[in-house]
């Protein structure tokens, strides 16, 4: 029996014998002639006897699985002499001379583990790759989480790797978004892989995983170069649903409508999407108003605070279902990343009292932004955090909705990092600086772009990409556009001026 821990740290999904024969039929109706099979995570083997029912002309069939119970039951299951299972660690083993006991091509083939290496972390789990950024992130992204990644996509890096050195076929059951991250990062480089393939699986009926998963072919040194994937809705979908692909620097999630509106891509210079405050303690930082001059924190705790740190809050669900500030506040210590927070103790010394008390749960915060700072530091703040009106909008939703959002008592509204903003000095600018975002050609673009089942869909790198200008004068809008620019000068997140 299998424990739940070894299930976790070697994301011990077996395979069900229907499922893996699917698989393998579909490959033979692409056309897939491989001379050698691996399945380098083979567990039970039900790959294994799927693919020697399958490919007849596969002189060589490998299998390899940590666990000596799996290898034992895996040899009873299949018939064959192409057919062998050895055990051995994954990140352990000589794959190049594994790889040279047989013939190209080679389809590397299987359901290799689906957990993270910060998972794996957390279970002090000795079954972990080298410790490498394999995304490629920098900065920030690398500091405050990005890196993190499935064990699985490391997998399939690295096999893409020994395919490139060969030729042949990646055939794997992953996450979705694990996918999409290979693809992004071999479309990136310029790796010679193929058109790719993604077939939608019902992970919750085999696995019972309530994931995004699917069975992703990629060729490999196989047919011409592609920057293209045609995505099914099935195994037995005979035509592709929609093509995510790689255009202009950028991965697409609908082909099509991309290159209908391909030429709004461009830079913003006049309008910058903001990222909203990044505080990472919300029973302290995010309090509710009881409409008597107090306000109460996460904790249950009533406290009479000075207004001056204080501002309205939109959270992000307030954002994604357009509702207005209903008592919420966010206690915001700083005007720019970096400033002094000391002279909060003479100029608000109960708020700075209220800080001290709760400094031991502030100063635990883990994110490598905070380190170095002044106590009670925030992150992503700076001039454009007051501008008066913001355009705004949810990272994390997929129904995607801009929304204006004013100020409130005299404050200008705040937003937690979940959100991503225009600034604005004028509800006449915020108007304008809506419609663009709202219309159909910016609307096609970004959702030509967007990939839903992300865990935030919506970014502020995406919304960048397209140029408020270009849609201005797609519209037809172009001079109000150079009149609203020139009349407000300086984009509103480089005024110095501020509310607090």
């Amino acid at each position: 029996m299998v424990s739940q821990r070894d299930v976790r740290q070697y994301g011990d999904f077996q395979t069900p014998q229907e499922l893996a024969d699917a698989v393998c039929r579909r490959l033979v109706r692409m056309g897939l002639e491989p001379a050698a099979v691996l399945e380098p995570t083979c567990g039970r083997g039900a790959f294994l006897v799927a693919a020697e029912r399958a490919f007849p002309g596969a002189r060589t069939i490998l299998g390899v699985d940590i666990d000596a119970r799996h290898v034992a039951e895996a040899r009873d299951s299949v018939r064959s002499r192409r057919v062998s299972v050895t055990q051995g660690d994954y990140f352990a083993m000589d794959w190049e001379r594994i790889l040279a006991r047989g013939a190209d091509p080679w389809l590397v083939l299987g359901n290799p583990p689906w957990v993270t290496n910060s998972e794996l972390g957390r279970l002090k789990s000795a079954n972990l790759p080298a410790k490498s950024n394999i995304q490629g992130h920098r900065g920030l992204d690398a500091l405050t989480g990005k890196a993190n990644f499935d064990i699985s996509e490391s997998m399939l890096m690295q096999q893409i790797g020994w395919l490139e050195e060969h030729t042949g076929w990646s055939a794997m059951l992953v996450k979705t978004a694990v996918a999409r991250k290979v693809l992004r990062g071999v479309w990136s480089r310029g790796e010679p892989v193929g058109r790719a393939a993604l077939f939608k699986v019902d992970a919750l009926q085999h696995f019972g995983a309530a994931v995004d998963a699917c069975l992703f072919v990629l060729p490999v040194g196989v047919g011409p170069s592609s920057q293209e994937c045609d995505v099914f809705d099935s195994l037995a979908a005979e035509q592709p649903s929609g093509v995510i692909g790689r255009y202009d620097g950028v991965m697409v999630s609908d082909v099509g409508a991309f290159l209908e509106h391909r030429a709004l891509i461009g830079v913003n210079a006049d309008y910058i999407w903001r990222s909203g405050v990044k505080h990472d303690c919300s029973r302290v930082m995010e309090l509710i108003t009881d409409g008597e001059g107090r306000v109460t924190n996460g904790f249950g705790e009533r406290l009479q605070l000075e207004d001056t740190c204080l501002f309205p809050m939109l959270k992000s669900s307030d954002i994604a279902k357009g509702r207005l500030p209903a008592g919420r506040f966010m206690l915001v210590p700083q005007r720019a990343v970096g400033d002094d927070t000391s002279g909060i103790k003479r100029h608000a010394p109960r708020t700075w009292a209220y800080l001290t008390a709760h400094g031991d749960r502030l100063d635990a915060r883990s994110s490598a932004v905070y380190r170095g700072k002044p106590r009670f530091s925030v992150f992503g703040v700076g001039s454009y955090t007051f501008a008066p009106w913001k355009v705004a909008v949810s990272g994390f939703y997929r129904d995607v909705r801009f929304v204006n959002a004013g100020s409130v008592g005299g404050k200008p509204v705040v937003v937690d990092d979940t959100v991503y903003f225009i600034p604005c000095r004028s509800e006449a600018e915020a108007d304008f600086v809506l419609a663009l975002v709202r219309s159909e050609p910016f609307t096609k673009l970004a959702h030509s772009m967007i990939f839903p089942d992300e865990k935030r869909p919506v970014t502020a790198e995406l919304l960048k990409r397209i140029s408020l200008e270009r849609v201005a004068a797609a519209l037809g809008m172009g001079a109000r556009y150079r009149a609203m620019t020139t009349k407000t000068g300086a984009p509103a997140d480089e005024t110095t001026g501020s509310t607090v």
